[in-house]
This record gives structure tokens, sequence and C-alpha cells, in this order.
């Protein structure tokens, strides 16, 4: 780790010429005191950096320098194959591999192609936190120190011990063969095999993991897509949950996907709005959903959502008929 984050450090002024202590400390996502360390390791071995007192000073390296240490460790790897779908660096702990991955390709090109390059990132903004309706992407956090111990296990094809907190119930310790890791709608999901049987844990509600020696029960090969089809027909199919047919404004389509389970179908009605068939978790979650959407949602089935939300607004209705 620490040879990499001394890469990292180089890599990080060769680019970007002298850097203070602090902002070199918060890039690496280490103390002051172990980038002052670092740098008196550099300066031993040989690496020309300097420091530049007074106002405006910080540590640069000699013009002209160059390093040739720009091979790609695992994670690297791994978080540049992330990285293709989506933010999926930040829910797997990869963000900070998939930050040193790129500082190593850039340093890596020509030096005539450095301009151009830089230039041409700045055109491109792939999921900024907020959408045009000013909603945060919120995006769920896991522990450092535990999603490493998930992922090892995962790639390791070993047993893990998870502490987990299922939804109204105590956290408990459980042992589980892990096949896979999945995100999706900045959610992260581990699917595994508890016994035998199919387990699916979202990485939130792992409040601490353990890998394990054993090794783990589970085919040498996964079809990850496949598996994510068939358990999330499997949930669909479980429970309480409830399909709704909804007519509505197309332009508030991604708020009611935002909150709905799934869409089981969709068609434009022929007045330009659409028809959505939609699950929820249960009727008070559709209830819910429906409500936030105002005039611009119609529930069209089942008869006791529109039976609630119809109350629902006879008892607003009620509320401001007279004045305070």
């Amino acid at each position: 780790m620490r040879a990499d984050r001394l890469v990292s450090l180089v890599l990080l002024l060769r680019q970007r010429g002298r850097l203070t202590a602090n902002t070199l400390a918060r890039e690496l996502e280490v103390s002051t005191r172990t980038v002052l360390r670092d740098i008196e390791v550099l300066s031993a071995a040989g690496v020309p950096v300097y420091a530049e007192r007074g106002r405006h000073g910080g540590f640069a390296l000699l013009p002209g320098f160059r390093t040739e240490l720009t091979g790609l460790n695992h994670d690297e790897t791994l978080a540049l194959l992330t990285a293709r779908s989506g933010r999926g660096e930040q829910v797997f702990g990869l963000r900070p591999a998939l930050a040193s991955a790129i500082r190593k390709v850039v340093d890596a090109l020509p030096e005539g192609h450095l301009a151009s390059a830089s230039d041409a990132a700045r055109r491109f903004l792939v999921d900024p936190e907020t959408d045009l309706l000013a909603r945060r992407l919120v995006t769920e956090e896991i522990a450092d120190t535990t999603m490493v111990e998930v992922r090892r296990a995962v790639l390791a094809g070993h047993k893990l011990r998870i502490h987990y907190a299922a939804t109204d119930q105590a956290p408990l310790w459980r042992t589980v063969d892990p096949i896979g890791l999945v995100t999706v709608r900045e959610r992260g999901y581990l699917l595994a095999t508890k016994s035998g049987e199919d387990r699916t844990y979202r990485l939130s509600r792992v409040l601490a993991a353990e890998e394990l020696p054993e090794a783990a029960q589970r085919p040498d090969r996964v079809d990850l897509d496949r598996i994510w089809r068939e358990r999330s027909a499997q949930f669909l199919s479980d429970g309480d949950h409830i399909t709704v047919l909804v007519r509505m404004n197309p332009l508030r389509r991604e708020e009611l996907l935002d909150t709905a389970l799934a869409v089981r179908a969709e068609e434009p009605d022929a007045d330009g709005r659409l028809r959505l068939e939609v699950t929820f978790q249960d009727l008070r979650h559709a209830e819910w959903a429906l409500w936030q959407l105002g005039t611009d949602a119609e529930a069209l089935a089942p008869q006791s959502l529109r039976t609630s939300l119809r109350n629902r607004a006879a008892a607003m209705a009620a509320r401001y008929e007279e004045a305070p």
C-alpha cells in the first residue's frame, strides 16, 4: 500500500506542479504527517522533490523529472473495469484506487497529447451530484475496512462472515458463501448463498465483515446478470408487494421510478400521457409515492389504492376549508 501511495504522490506532483502538504494529504486520503514522512522517503530514494517556503509554497519536483512507475495494481485495474458501469467504484470502495489508476494512465500519455486529453476530459460530465430538478444523488455508505473484507472474499472465493442488520431486526452475525457484487441506482448488493439457499444482502446494512480462510461453496464460473434477473423476479413474487396501474404525466416518470420497486409494463396513452404497471412494497408505500406526484399521476387500479388516495385528499381539503 505504501509503495502505491508513493507512486501516486510523485504522479500528483508531476501532473499538477507545486502542491501543499494539506492538498497532498487530501488527495491521498492520509494525514499531513504521513505525507511529510513519504516526502522524506522519496528524497532519500533519489527522487528530486523539494520544498518551497512561504505563503504560496509547497512541494514540487525538479523540472523534466519523469517516472516509469505506471503499472496498474490489482485494485486499480478492477476499479477501471468497474467504472464502466457508472459509479460502482464508490459503492464497492474502489474510489481511491480509481483515482490512482487514472493518475498513472495520464502520466503514461505522450507529452504532446497530455494537454489535448485534459481539455477533452473537461467536455464530459458523468453523474453529477444533482439532476436538473436539483435532487441530490444519494450514495449509500459502507466502511472502507468492511468493504475491503467483502471484496477480498468475493474475489478469492472464500467464505465471508458478516454482521448484518436486516430490516426491523437486530444485527446478527452470519457466515455466507459470496458469489458476486452488484450495484443498482447507487445501491450495492452482495449476492451469496447461506446453507445452500440464495441470499441477497444490502451492502449498506453490513456493519462489519471478516474474510474466512475456508473456500466458499460456489461454481467456478458465474453469470451475475442472469442471477440478478432471477433474484429480482423472485423478490417481486414474494411477500405483500402490490402492483399498481398508473396513468401519469411523462415528465414525472423518473420520480415515480425512483420510488417504485419495479416497472412491469409501460405504454403511451392516447393523449400523450403514460400508462405504467409498477410494483410497490405495499399499499402504504404506493399511496405515499403517488401522493408526491399530485394530479400528475392517477392510480387506475387497484381500487383499494384509489380509495386511500381519495380519503387522504378529502381529509386534506377539509383541513383547509376554513381560515386558521
